[in-house]
């Protein structure tokens, strides 16, 4: 019999909301999943359903007015939402790092490449020859495609795929467990989108690191993630493998993302999702996704579906799949 992989993180009820005179948004709201080793976990959804969120959760970096309401994020046993901040300063980039959207915004435009490399890791505690501190940053850039004379300029001098690219040579340049990478395609062409994730992939089997890939792109999660998380209004509404999630959609939602791709195969107009997100100041009751629903029943609108396994590695939260569905036509 085949051992069960361990979840190396771990995310249980994280709740992060930010707080306004309306009211608060709750813009993550009692979210669950878990992490393998060595596995590519896609968090995708409209904007606004609280993916990046989630991804500044996982490293505590949400800022006033955003909080942590509740909820564990375990990783490698450590709640990352109990440690000291001393603490978590130190996991970040030695455990856990991140590849942020716009690269042009991560890297301080007045310094060489060269030396944002060595300062994240002096930072945490690397302490290493000026030629030994060279060399390692030359391995980074020819991990991540470049070549080493990059290390001696500034930001502006890179196009935006080779800042990317920077950018993640700096994620791992401690050899993180994992590496969230939030958006990390965005604003760049088609043909650079599929560099800077070859080069993600590469190092992640390098390392041996598991991913969280954050984004909308449905075509980049077919191609990149082995796992999908989909979202809506804070919340995961499916979890599956990712052939399983595009070969039978599950939720409505995911049904609909799905058909509003473009195909080879057929021609045809394109299809959106009816309607608008909701507002996460003003929740609709039941199923947040009801309003838009084409197969609502009168019990979307009363009743909140809560995400449940269905079959071995899939998750639905939708009353489609309830067991044990009301009788009366409720």
């Amino acid at each position: 019999m085949a051992a069960v992989a361990t979840e190396f993180l771990r995310v249980d009820d994280l709740r992060v909301w930010y707080h306004t005179p309306r009211g608060p948004v709750k813009a993550v709201d009692g979210v669950s999943f878990g992490l393998l080793p060595e596995e590519r976990l896609g968090l995708v959804g409209e904007s606004g359903s609280g993916k990046s969120t989630i991804a500044l959760a996982l490293l505590r970096l949400i800022r006033p007015p955003g909080k942590i309401e509740s909820g564990e994020v375990r990783l490698d046993g450590i709640n990352l939402l109990r440690v000291p901040d001393e603490q978590m300063r130190r996991l970040r980039l030695a455990a856990i790092a991140l590849v942020a959207q716009g690269a042009m915004n991560s890297l301080n435009p007045v310094v060489r490449v060269r030396e944002q490399i060595i300062d994240a890791m002096r930072d945490h505690g690397e302490r290493l020859s000026r030629q030994a501190e060279n060399e390692r940053v030359a391995m980074l850039l020819e991990q991540v495609g470049l070549r080493p004379e990059v290390a001696d300029r500034f930001p502006h001098e890179l196009s935006g795929g080779m800042k990317q690219r920077v950018c993640i040579a700096i994620a791992i340049c401690l050899r993180p467990r994992v590496i969230i990478a939030d958006e990390p395609t965005s604003a760049l062409d088609v043909v650079v989108q599929r560099q800077v994730m070859d080069t993600l992939g590469r190092v992640q089997e390098q390392l041996g690191a598991s991913v969280v890939l954050v984004g909308h792109d449905m075509g980049l999660m077919a191609q990149f993630a082995t796992r999908l998380g989909v979202m809506y209004a804070g919340r995961l509404v499916e979890l599956s493998p990712v052939r399983e999630i595009f070969s039978d959609p599950l939720h409505p939602y995911t049904k609909l993302l799905i058909a509003s791709l473009p195909s080879l195969e057929e021609k045809g107009n394109f299809r959106g999702i009816p309607g608008l997100p909701p507002s996460l100041l003003e929740r609709p009751t039941g199923c947040a996704f009801h309003p838009r629903c084409p197969f609502a029943m009168p019990r979307c609108a009363v009743d909140d579906p809560q995400l449940q396994d269905i079959r071995p590695g899939r998750a639905v939260a939708c009353h489609l799949f309830d067991p044990d569905p009301p009788r009366n036509g409720q």
